[in-house]
């Protein structure tokens, strides 16, 4: 069976979506999502560190939309793994587990690898938002869409806007 390496923080957790809600309370702006477009999240929200930094920010980030459905549909056809870059802010470890134990039930604690650097960790197909992640992996390479990566050329990645997308293919 192929195993499946599935990032959280843009593919499963809409981390985006919780920046912008986070930078709302802070300033009581609402911005333009487009205005993040190719730009890190540290440049996209001035607030960044102080954000990932505070407690419940991971534990309540919203469900990117098809994410349970596409999640559950993978995990009955593959290896699946949840890989996730955690250790750089400590709080995250405990509150990404409550999280996928809230909204994914049927991945259980096996299938959770935290931690610093992802080329530790071996699959067939890794799913990620972030290039740096997918450039040094060897086997197929799927890049979700976020305004970090939407304007960058990726050649040896196939790459998805949404959840359904990933179910057709795979």
């Amino acid at each position: 069976m192929k195993r499946v390496l599935v990032d959280m923080d843009g593919v499963l957790a809409d981390v985006y979506r919780q920046f912008l809600d986070f930078e709302f309370r802070e300033t009581g702006v609402r911005r333009d999502p487009a205005v993040t477009f190719g730009l890190s999240e540290p440049e996209a929200f001035p607030f960044y560190e102080k954000h990932v930094r505070m407690p419940g920010f991971f534990r309540t980030a919203p469900v990117m939309q098809g994410s349970v459905a596409g999640l559950e549909y993978l995990n009955g056809r593959y290896e699946v793994v949840i890989l996730s870059s955690a250790t750089e802010f400590p709080q995250s470890l405990s509150e990404k587990a409550f999280w996928l134990n809230e909204h994914f039930p049927f991945i259980d604690w096996r299938q959770m690898v935290f931690c610093g650097r992802k080329d530790v960790v071996r699959g067939d197909i890794m799913i990620d938002d972030h290039p740096k992640n997918l450039r040094s992996f060897p086997g197929e390479k799927i890049v979700f869409t976020q305004p970090h990566n939407a304007g960058l050329a990726l050649p040896d990645c196939i790459r998805v806007s949404a959840w359904d997308e990933i179910v057709r293919m795979l």
